[in-house]
């Protein structure tokens, strides 16, 4: 007993779990899709019986048995009848020639927004005079948005001790985020870029002996050669204000888009003092250049180098976005690459250690992109939801017994998802809602596709579960490769 004990202190790492997808339907499980159809398919054989008798139910069989067929079939994780909607939007986008973009060269941009495509085009840009920082609004969402660079040690290398603290200061950050109720959106984003060789080069010229030796020669020129063909990684913390619930603060602080930065910078200032204390090592908020240079290198990874070797080029948010973009059901093309954007659609059921993600966050040769995106849920909405669920789930259970039907182990874990959610809030804790997704970039199809499978790969090996988004490429991309905090 004493040895366990001595053990728990010297390694107090803690396992988490988390809870499953929802997956319960209006009722016994089934979506109102499923519900239309099957209501349609059973009219019909009420009404052939009762009108025309067997021989208007054998001449109805098409329309009743094809409705019942689209209700239960499965294709790609959903049922036939779920991808209606997909289809006819994608239609509908493919007519309207919304597929294909191209920048209007001589035609200029409107002044302060971002050249961006599809529907991340109406966002405006706003340099803090504060603080220097680039705020980015969303008219329509009513956000707005700041993005803060981060740096930080290697987690896997870490003690266990160590990289509990660090977890549980990264729950204090979080934790803040629910509380303010302020906050529409926190995304964070790792991302591998090509790396220009401007770090080994500083490094050689200041800890360097450039004597004109063999040994002196021949190590540059490996630097030289080195330095463009690696890569490295990038961290960023995205912070989107709510500002329809942070609207009365905004008036106190002068009402309009100084107001707004005002608001702003309050929970900018929470959430780099919460970082210190999780001691994660804030690089500062990225200022219009920078941004600029992040929304170009997503579009165009082959400019990235070039651009951080000369540090005045590509710094203009008008002109950061793609010269053309084409989507297709299932990869976008831009400017020098092909993306493909992957969901997290399952994370581990069984309990893991906080750093269960090192086989995809340090997967070597592959441009890709993990956006964790996390949207703060309010106490008392989060209690309402809550509750609802829990007696819908008891409900279902009740049905399901009168009518005969098994319970399943599945509807029972997810029962009890609720009521440890329902305990946590009761206990203090806030309410996120995690959404995962991967936007992985290669030159060629081929390199794409192989590239997505090597994801898809570590994916499974972090004991989670990808699935390819079809038929929304282009706004995913959006959401999942630019730290703006776009929905998906």
């Amino acid at each position: 007993m004493s040895t366990n004990t001595h053990a728990n202190s010297d390694y107090p790492l803690a396992a988490v779990q988390f809870s499953r997808l929802t997956k319960r339907g209006i009722m016994l499980g089934l979506s109102l899709p499923q519900l239309i159809v099957l209501g349609i398919a059973v009219l019909t054989v009420v009404f052939s019986l009762y009108l025309g008798g067997g021989l208007a139910f054998a001449w109805t069989a098409p329309v009743w048995a094809t409705a019942a067929l689209l209700a239960v079939i499965p294709a790609g994780g959903r049922k036939v009848i779920e991808w209606v909607p997909i289809v006819a939007r994608w239609i509908a986008r493919t007519y309207l020639g919304q597929l294909i973009y191209r920048r209007r060269v001589i035609k200029p941009r409107p002044a302060g927004t971002l050249a961006l495509p599809g529907d991340a085009a109406p966002l405006r840009e706003w340099e803090d005079p504060e603080t220097g920082a680039a705020m980015i609004q969303d008219p329509h969402a009513q956000t707005l948005t700041a993005i803060l660079g981060v740096s930080h040690p290697a987690f896997v290398l870490l003690d266990p001790g160590e990289q509990q603290r660090r977890v549980s200061g990264w729950g204090r950050v979080l934790a803040a985020a629910c509380r303010s109720g302020r906050i529409a959106r926190i995304q964070v984003s790792e991302r591998t870029l090509p790396d220009s060789g401007t770090g080994l080069a500083e490094w050689w010229r200041t800890h360097g002996t450039d004597d004109g030796s063999w040994a002196a020669t021949t190590y540059a020129e490996l630097i030289e050669r080195a330095g463009p063909a690696g890569e490295r990684h990038a961290t960023t913390i995205s912070l989107a204000l709510d500002m329809k619930a942070a609207s009365r603060q905004i008036r106190t602080s002068g009402g309009g888009m100084r107001g707004a930065a005002a608001v702003l910078r309050q929970e900018m200032t929470t959430l780099t003092t919460a970082l210190r204390a999780a001691e994660l090592t804030s690089t500062g908020w990225l200022t219009p250049g920078e941004v600029a240079v992040i929304l170009r290198s997503a579009y165009d990874p082959a400019a990235a180098p070039a651009l951080e070797r000369h540090g005045d080029l590509g710094r203009d948010l008008a002109t950061a976005g793609p010269v053309a973009v084409t989507e297709t059901w299932d990869r976008l093309r831009s400017d020098s690459a092909f993306h493909a954007v992957l969901w997290i659609s399952e994370w581990p059921r069984s309990q893991v250690y906080p750093g269960f993600l090192a086989p995809l966050v340090l997967s070597n040769g592959i441009l890709r992109t993990l956006a964790l995106h996390y949207t703060p849920v309010r106490a008392d909405q989060a209690a309402r939801d809550l509750r609802k669920k829990k007696t819908e789930l008891i409900s279902d259970q009740a049905q399901r017994r009168k009518i005969g039907q098994i319970e399943d182990a599945a509807t029972s874990a997810e029962l009890d998802d609720v009521l440890q959610q329902e305990a946590d809030l009761t206990a203090g804790h806030g309410v996120l809602r995690v959404s995962g997704l991967v936007s992985v970039s290669a030159p060629t199809v081929d390199e794409l596709d192989a590239a997505v499978a090597a994801v898809e790969q570590a994916a499974i090996q972090a004991s989670c579960e990808t699935r390819r988004l079809v038929g929304q490429q282009a706004q995913a991309f959006t959401a999942a490769a630019l730290p703006l905090c776009r929905p998906v």
